[in-house]
């Protein structure tokens, strides 16, 4: 199973390997998944993604994972933390949480049950002061879902980024700091 960071009750959450870029092209890349990221990606575009995520966790101990379903052995997405990277955002640096969940799985509890292990990961093992998640505003099951992670909307950190279609503008941030981590336990 590789190697596995985070169980959970239904899921493995595992570091991402060279393996995984053909997996994660053929299962979650498709253009409802895919649609407010950016569109489909090409598979180099994926095996660079998995490549930047496995020096992360060389360099720092953390990085996206793959969520594996444990009935079924089966990849149902992927989820982790990175560093805010993109040059255009005021708060390059600050860790950002993120997930991808194949379009079969949705609705199914699988993004909450992984993340909520995840920002206790990112708080309790990586000591983390806060966590950013970004969305298109347009994204409404994205910010809605931040929202019920306990996240607070933070205008002060949107940002257009030329990269994507105007539509999908402006990226929106939410945040949730230790402090309300720990109140929420």
């Amino acid at each position: 199973m590789g190697d596995i960071v985070i169980e959970t009750e239904r899921l493995v959450l595992r570091r991402i390997d060279e393996s995984d870029a053909e997996l994660q092209f053929r299962v979650l890349n498709t253009p409802t998944v895919m649609e407010h990221l950016g569109g489909v990606k090409e598979l180099h575009e994926i095996e660079a993604k998995h490549a930047k995520s496995m020096a992360w966790f060389a360099q720092r101990g953390f990085g996206f994972m793959m969520m594996i379903e444990k009935s079924s052995g089966e990849l149902v997405g992927h989820c982790g933390m990175k560093l805010v990277d993109n040059p255009l955002a005021p708060n390059q640096g600050d860790h950002e949480i993120g997930w991808l969940v194949r379009e079969d799985r949705w609705r199914h509890g699988y993004a909450n049950e992984a993340m909520r292990a995840v920002i206790d990961w990112a708080f309790a093992t990586i000591g983390v002061p806060h966590l950013v998640a970004l969305a298109c505003d347009r994204n409404v099951p994205s910010w809605r879902f931040m929202e019920k992670l306990g996240m607070e909307r933070r205008r002060d950190l949107d940002f257009d980024d030329p990269a994507y279609d105007p539509q999908d503008n402006p990226t929106i941030q939410y945040m949730l700091t230790r402090e309300q981590w720990e109140q929420a336990q």
